[in-house]
């Protein structure tokens, strides 16, 4: 099943680096759900929250791929609703869309509005719910990122080393890019309506109306580098400080 013939061929690492480059960019919404999500949990669980996330991500991902027949069939209408046709991967899509909409927007209010200094729920609860979300959210993404793959390259091998190639990648930089957001509240404020965007746009996907990523991920890149220019501009300002739990042990931002 696994052949490695493609890997002895120039088009076969071609097609490897382009795919995995690919994959990289829609790791990018995985990768501010994960960091986002983790944030909830006390600094020293974080670490494990992440391996685990970007663990079942990259399970999943080969385990479609190694079922692509049943993925075909998630491509097939299911049912219409007024001539549309809406086929399991739509339905999904909706599902996580909606989801991550209605995350987001309860993420962005806990964080302003929600005084956290009562007593705490259990971590144990909190962990379990945290891993939760990222596995229903990791099976969104994994559809949309397989189903890509499927697209662009014809070996089974060059698909799975992308994918894991890919995971890796967001494992190494999924530290940082939380710790980043961490430190400055603004950012998490424009990650939480980044989600809200790709929530709309995965609603829309699931609708029939597709919206080129390309314009989505140039939004997202030029307002977080606004976002940094001001964070440049105003690096002395100390920051203000977010609602939520755990906030006292977390340590004080660098200037």
């Amino acid at each position: 099943m696994f052949d490695l013939a493609p890997f002895l061929r120039l088009d076969g690492w071609i097609s490897l680096l382009t795919l995995t480059a690919l994959e990289v960019v829609l790791g990018i919404d995985n990768l501010v759900f994960l960091s986002i999500m983790t944030a909830k949990l006390p600094p020293e669980r974080q670490p494990l929250a992440r391996r685990l996330g970007l663990g079942l991500a990259l399970l999943m991902r080969v385990l479609l791929l190694l079922a692509m027949s049943w993925l075909v069939t998630l491509q097939r209408d299911l049912f219409t609703v007024f001539g549309e046709g809406f086929s399991g991967r739509d339905l999904i899509l909706i599902g996580g869309g909606l989801f991550l909409v209605g995350k987001a927007t309860h993420e962005i209010f806990d964080r302003m509005e929600v005084d956290h200094s009562g007593p705490r729920r259990p971590m144990r609860v909190a962990f379990a719910a945290v891993v939760t979300q990222i596995v229903l959210l990791d099976l969104v993404f994994s559809i949309d990122s397989v189903i890509t793959a499927l697209g662009m390259a014809r070996a089974l091998s060059i698909m799975v080393a992308a994918v894991v190639i890919a995971v890796l990648v967001m494992l190494v930089f999924a530290r940082s890019i939380s710790a980043f957001v961490e430190r400055h509240p603004s950012l998490k404020i424009l990650a939480l309506s980044f989600l809200i965007l790709i929530g709309v746009v995965l609603v829309a996907d699931g609708m029939g109306q597709h919206i080129p990523k390309g314009y989505v991920y140039f939004a997202m890149a030029f307002s977080l580098g606004v976002e940094l220019l001001n964070l440049k501009l105003r690096a002395r300002q100390a920051p203000v400080k977010l609602h939520g739990p755990f906030e006292a042990e977390r340590p004080a931002p660098e200037g």
